[in-house]
């Protein structure tokens, strides 16, 4: 007549050892960070190699283009590193991202279009009125 106790080494688990650290969140492979890790350094080196051969003339070109590579690779790293998705955790991480990038975008072109009107608007100084300055 053998009674099996729970013994503090079984865990709660009859004896079997088992570790599962599934919480729920998508984890990812070797596969995946390596390729994550590439497409980051394309993206990455594809920009500083427009800039410093000066492959557009226009400035703003190159801004936009880079700006372009940026958004892109803010994709990659969502994906490949921080493993969000439309179906992890509900969407809720999708829905918090959307969320945060709206207030992003208004704080950005908020501040861009006020300094914008500031510096049309101000009154032009010559070098004369800025020595009277203190």
């Amino acid at each position: 007549m053998t009674a099996h106790l729970n013994h503090p080494a079984d865990h709660g688990h009859g004896g079997h050892d088992h570790h599962d650290d599934d919480d729920g969140a998508a984890h990812g492979t070797l596969k995946s960070y390596v390729t994550g890790f590439v497409l980051a350094a394309i993206l990455t080196a594809i920009p500083f190699w427009l800039v410093m051969n000066r492959v557009f003339s226009e400035s703003r070109t190159t801004a936009l283009v880079i700006l372009a590579f940026a958004v892109v690779q803010i994709v990659v790293h969502i994906v490949y590193f921080l493993h969000m998705d439309t179906k992890s955790e509900s969407g809720w991480n999708m829905l918090a991202l959307i969320f945060t990038l709206v207030l992003v975008v208004i704080t950005l072109s908020g501040s861009i279009w006020i300094m914008y009107h500031l510096d049309s608007n101000m009154m032009p100084m010559s070098t004369h009125d800025m020595r009277k300055m203190p």
